[in-house]
């Protein structure tokens, strides 16, 4: 996406002696309004797609290509309409076209291509979306660049007609405050049917902008210039010209994707995250597309060099100070989209080639996108798209042609050598293990982000050749990813839903080696290699928590019969530890590389060694999935979906709690599954509870300090049932309590406000 300003002039500047000062501003309205119109649609509609793939990051990724290339779409047909001299025809055509697209309103999810294939997922999303806001999409965002071509021919003898660019100041406006606005007052204020009719009421204001531009337009003075000729044409854009901006408009294209998608996997998947990058995005247009940028290209140079610098340094190894870890990830793709888009800038055409121009940027935003949601999940098995883009687009920066010197050599070669010195150095001590005795991973982690640190100092000297500096920031790229998977994961594998990784630390309490099952930040299982240990669930699943309380008090409950097992989110399958022969087991996995994972023997063996019988996966969403199970069938329902950052919200609505409600018997128990880092849904889940009108249950569990490393974790669950019966047993249980009374809105499906618990999680509320 791209909405750039330039502050040269002022919309009406010399209108003194026409008297016509109305024209402009209706202009600006006009795309302010668009441009609104086009931030919102993106968040309220991902909101409507994201039940049926649940909260993966994937999703938005995938969405931006949709967008972005409905977007190209827009662009090429602003473009193709500049064919027809006459603005009073393409005034007509547009109005036509969005007439037109009015019929897809209110805008709604089609249904026509059922419901996605958890294998393949990419094709069911962007067709979904294609048949479902298409239309109104591409033709408004077509506005932008043809109402700046249509400002320069009504505004021909003006001094703002001279500069059409400066329309965009509008047009940001209403990008920052609607993309902004959604999180912390749409979303928390207004149901999704609510937001979806007032988007529409936009749509016909927007609408009824146009057709009054149009009238006043043609009866004001300025109606000779509507039917002159276009603007004399200046000379063509090479075609290499047009391949380079293709290419660096995709840079920053792809690394807000990649940022999101790293940030998400590595560092901490806090909400809003995927809006962050977006907003930053932007204000690189508006800063970059500015007469008098607030920071000049020389200091972004400078600052970009730094920064990605240290970001190349950290970039692969995790670390504890996440707050820090954002800001720098952050202010390097902020400066690094700046540096991009100021080299645009200063490349950009005279206006009549302005959409042709918007046209190339927008090409080149969806090959960025493209790259990184449906090409790198595919190739790649880690998140190597951020760090690969981010030493690429070293390129952009200057290419000094001045004889080189022996000092800039003498830096090329030492920032090489220095760099290739702790991969060299981490394969010696795999074959000397007296070698490898004398350094901790700690140690070991620390002196390698040292001479990194040195590295990059030299590739700091040289950044105004970008050839050097982009040489030595890819070694140590490499350098350092090497040092990390060497040291960090054993296995790597990425699929739509997320990046999983299985990494063998070491617990002596049980037995020495374990095997952890991680998506990006957030652990989804532990077993043991000791076949001592190796059925004993652990972490959330084992004994001593609220999910293992329950599941042993049911079948303590029903000694003699087996008991109903119902799990969503299968991670490693741990559950599976308690399953007797007697008992059944399913799990509504919506990812099936977990399933994959966890029946792998060589990982973990909880579902194939350690359940008494076989246990049955169900692929899929699960609310989708659920609805296919027969009612009243169930004895304990677990919904572990919430312990990662990227919170399925629609699996714990009033609606959805119902839902599995049903499925249980009559003394049967719902568990949610609380625990989350971010976010208080506690609160959310207790009032969902009281809309229903059934009794519930609250425990929070700390692992206990004496107990062995992996063996238990934190947990924070609320238990149900349809009767008083099925909580009976554990009201008992002094670990189990009610909450005292909430005033927070319980979710549904048309109403979600992650804000509110994001703010309340902060304030120690939750």
């Amino acid at each position: 996406m791209s909405e750039t300003t330039l502050n040269t002039g002022v919309p009406g500047a010399g209108d003194a002696a026409t008297g016509d000062r109305f024209t402009p501003l209706l202009f600006a309205a006009a795309i302010f309004t668009s441009a609104s119109l086009v931030f919102v649609v993106q968040p309220m509609v991902t909101k409507l797609v994201l039940p049926m793939l649940g909260g993966s990051p994937s999703v938005w990724n995938t969405s931006m290509v949709f967008f972005q290339a409905a977007l190209l779409a827009g662009y090429a047909y602003a473009h193709a309409l500049q064919r027809l001299k006459s603005l009073r025809a393409q005034l007509a055509v547009h109005l036509a076209l969005l007439a037109l697209a009015a019929l897809f309103l209110p805008l709604k999810i089609n249904g026509l291509l059922g419901d996605p294939d958890p294998s393949a997922p990419i094709g069911w999303l962007l067709m979904t979306l294609v048949l479902s806001v298409g239309a109104p999409f591409a033709v408004l965002s077509a506005t932008a660049p043809l109402l700046q071509a249509w400002f320069a021919r009504v505004r021909a003898g003006h001094a703002d007609g001279k500069n059409p660019y400066v329309l965009y100041a509008a047009s940001n406006l209403g990008s920052f405050l609607a993309l902004l606005a959604y999180p912390v007052v749409i979303e928390p204020l207004m149901t999704l049917s609510g937001q979806r009719a007032a988007w529409s009421g936009g749509y016909a204001v927007f609408l009824l902008l146009i057709v009054g531009l149009a009238a006043v337009t043609w009866k004001r003075a300025v109606t000779p210039a509507l039917d002159a000729e276009p603007l004399v044409r200046s000379k063509p854009i090479a075609w290499a010209d047009k391949i380079k901006l293709i290419l660096i408009a995709a840079a920053p294209s792809s690394l807000m994707l990649g940022v999101t998608q790293h940030l998400s996997t590595d560092v901490a998947s806090a909400p809003f995250l995927w809006i962050i990058p977006l907003a930053l995005y932007l204000l690189t247009f508006v800063i970059a597309f500015s007469s008098k940028p607030l920071i000049p290209l020389s200091y972004t140079y400078t600052f970009q060099a730094a920064l990605v610098g240290a970001c190349m340094v950290l970039l692969a190894f995790r670390n504890g100070d996440w707050l820090m870890m954002f800001a720098l990830h952050l202010g390097t793709f902020f400066l690094t989209a700046l540096m991009c888009h100021q080299v645009l800038a200063e490349r950009r055409p005279a206006p009549d080639r302005l959409t042709e121009f918007f046209l190339l940027l927008s090409i080149g935003g969806v090959v960025g996108g493209i790259f990184n949601a449906l090409i790198a999940p595919v190739i790649f098995n880690m998140v190597w798209e951020y760090p690969l883009v981010l030493v690429l687009v070293g390129l952009v920066r200057p290419w000094s042609w001045k004889t080189v010197g022996r000092g800039e050599m003498a830096l090329l070669l030492g920032g090489i050598l220095l760099a290739i010195v702790p991969p060299l150095a981490l394969e010696v001590m795999r074959y000397n293990a007296p070698f490898r005795a004398l350094f901790s991973l700690e140690q070991i982690v620390a002196l390698s982000q040292l001479i990194f640190g040195v590295a990059v100092i030299c590739a700091f000297m040289v950044r105004d050749r970008a050839p050097f500096f982009t040489v030595i920031m890819a070694v140590v790229a490499i350098g350092s990813h090497h040092i990390a998977r060497g040291y960090v994961w054993d296995l790597s594998e990425r699929s739509f839903f997320g990046l999983m990784r299985v990494a063998t630390p070491q617990d002596p309490r049980l037995g020495g080696p374990v095997h952890v099952l991680s998506h990006g930040t957030t652990l989804h299982g532990a077993q043991a290699v000791d076949p001592r240990f190796a059925c004993m669930p652990t972490l959330y699943y084992a004994p001593s928590t609220p999910l293992g309380q329950v599941m042993q008090g049911l079948q303590l409950r029903n000694e003699g019969r087996g008991i109903n097992v119902g799990v969503v989110g299968q991670g490693s399958g741990a559950m599976a530890g308690y399953k007797r022969a007697e008992d059944t087991l399913a799990y509504f996995e919506i990812d099936p590389m977990v399933d994959r994972l966890s029946r792998d023997p060589k990982w973990f063996t909880y579902i194939s060694t350690c359940a008494d019988g076989p246990v049955r996966t169900v692929l899929g969403d699960a609310r989708l999935s659920m609805a296919h199970e027969k009612a009243g069938t169930y004895d304990y329902l677990v919904i572990d979906a919430f312990s990662s950052d990227a919170v399925p919200t629609h699996l714990l609505t009033v609606e959805a709690i119902a839902g599995y409600l049903k499925l249980l018997k009559p003394d049967g128990v719902l568990l949610l599954h609380l625990s989350n880092r971010n976010l208080d849904i506690t609160q959310p889940a207790q009032a969902a509870a009281v809309s229903l009108g059934v009794p519930y249950l609250h425990q929070t569990y700390t692992e206990r300090a004496d107990a062995p490393e992996m063996a238990e974790a934190s947990t924070e669950a609320i238990i149900l049932s349809p009767t008083e019966a099925g909580l009976a047993r554990f009201r008992a249980d002094r670990r189990w309590a009610v909450l005292p009374d909430t005033k927070v809105k319980p979710w549904t499906d048309d109403y979600v406000n992650l804000f509110g618990s994001l703010w309340r999680h902060f304030r120690g509320e939750g």
